[in-house]
């Protein structure tokens, strides 16, 4: 596991990184949550650690000075399967030198819903990343809920989803960290359920705890807990992640009408308490682009 914890985040010290070895149980539930007691040198990153998607083709000085202002130390960039051929390869290899200057941990970004039916996009995907040599890790954001078949032939599509998961190719100096809801262990899979099954096959989650307050109901913490439970005893680390994005029909959801000064104070609330979980990794935002453009 400090293997895992060294390839995922080789920024945080070996006193951390051993807080990944020395898992213990961390008791949630799906209801509102009492926090678990604070431990010594529970979490796998120190507060302030933050990570960022970029689905965009963002000028890379521009992305670099943003993360390294607000404490990124990881990027998502989002890569074409036609990376090869579209004229984007040359962007993306100025934001790896530009982030390996700043020591800031790039990560290729993909995903479709309609990958956890069609592997072969995937898998295709995959290896025009790998092509590339830019990236430290792969992040898969795929949501097989947000297809049609979710509600239709809700089992297929979940076997489709883990099955993707079991036939990704993995390197050895490279890993996987999948963008999960955080009702999942509400899905059943068997005898287990979706959480648990993903966390089998990933080896490190962001939990998509889209709320706007810290802790107390519906908020970050307490949609988020559950599945920071899972992870600490997978011995699997794992982000909190929040959204900037306007959202239409879930106000509650981003930050968007609140703006930048009060999401850092909420996100600060968050470090503070999520320390308590083994398995905390930092918060993700989502994304570049509505980041930067969020009121003060």
């Amino acid at each position: 596991m400090a293997k895992l914890g060294r390839r995922l985040f080789p920024h945080c010290s070996g006193y951390l990184l051993s807080a990944l070895v020395l898992l213990v149980a961390v008791l949630v539930g799906g209801a509102p949550t009492t926090l678990p007691p604070t431990t010594t040198d529970s979490a796998t990153a120190p507060p302030g650690t933050r990570a960022m998607w970029v689905w965009t083709a963002a000028d890379p000085a521009a992305v670099v000075t943003w993360a390294t202002t607000h404490r990124v130390t990881t990027v998502f960039a989002y890569v074409d399967p036609q990376v090869a051929t579209n004229g984007d390869l040359p962007r993306l290899q100025e934001l790896k030198r530009r982030c390996d200057e700043a020591g800031i941990v790039l990560d290729a970004l993909g995903g479709e819903p309609d990958w956890a039916l069609d592997h072969a996009r995937a898998l295709a995907w995959q290896l025009a990343v790998r092509d590339t040599g830019l990236f430290h890790a792969l992040h898969l954001d795929v949501e097989p809920y947000a297809l049609p078949e979710w509600n239709t032939a809700r089992d297929a599509t979940v076997r489709g989803f883990l099955t993707l998961l079991d036939e990704f190719i993995r390197p050895a100096d490279q890993a996987v960290e999948v963008d999960v809801a955080f009702w999942y262990a509400t899905v059943p899979v068997g005898d287990s359920n979706l959480a648990d099954e993903v966390l089998r096959r990933a080896d490190a989650l962001t939990i998509m705890s889209y709320r706007d307050t810290a802790t107390g109901p519906n908020s970050i913490l307490d949609v988020g807990a559950d599945l920071l439970g899972r992870a600490g005893r997978a011995a699997k680390p794992a982000r909190l992640a929040v959204e900037t994005q306007p959202l239409a029909d879930c106000g509650y959801c981003t930050f968007a009408p609140l703006g930048a000064q009060r999401m850092e104070r909420v996100l600060a609330d968050v470090d503070r308490d999520a320390q308590r979980y083994n398995a905390f990794a930092g918060i993700a935002v989502h994304g570049y682009g509505s980041w930067t453009a969020l009121q003060p």
